[in-house]
């Protein structure tokens, strides 16, 4: 996603009250600096809960690290997309990404996701130029 001192890392509560640990990215100034990088994408894999928080068992919560590592590795000195944010909690994780075309994005995500199994994920794409995701995930890690 980006070096370690640029991303934070906090607890906050969904509108159903269940916690979700999001993940901000907050070296994205040269994407949202370009008019270009106007497309959301959002990318999410539902998991079974290990328990009632919501969050997956060691097993999942490896294999999801594993596939931001990818995503991360695929990224890397490119300027395909960027990984704005992960959610995760409630039965699922969800990797927020903005880019600038919906067809170069969807080879990435191939080429991202080409070792591991079939993978019932839930892709989501909307222009959003004003990043109001992004800002939204901002307020909600600062709280």
């Amino acid at each position: 996603m980006a070096e370690k001192e640029t991303l934070i890392t906090v607890p906050t509560v969904d509108d159903e009250g269940r916690t979700i640990i999001v993940t901000a990215n907050l070296d994205v100034a040269r994407f949202r600096s370009k008019d270009r990088y106007n497309i959301r994408v959002e990318v999410t894999l539902p998991y079974t809960a290990a328990g009632e928080l919501g969050f997956p068992d060691d097993a999942t919560a490896e294999m999801l690290e594993k596939i931001t590592e990818s995503f991360e590795a695929q990224l890397k000195g490119k300027t395909t997309a960027v990984m704005t944010g992960i959610y995760t909690g409630g039965g699922e994780r969800n990797w927020v990404f903005y880019t600038f075309s919906t067809q170069t994005f969807n080879g990435f995500l191939n080429r991202s996701l080409a070792e591991f199994p079939l993978l019932p994920l839930k892709i989501y794409a909307e222009n959003d130029p004003d990043w109001a995701e992004y800002d939204e995930m901002l307020k909600a890690v600062e709280m």
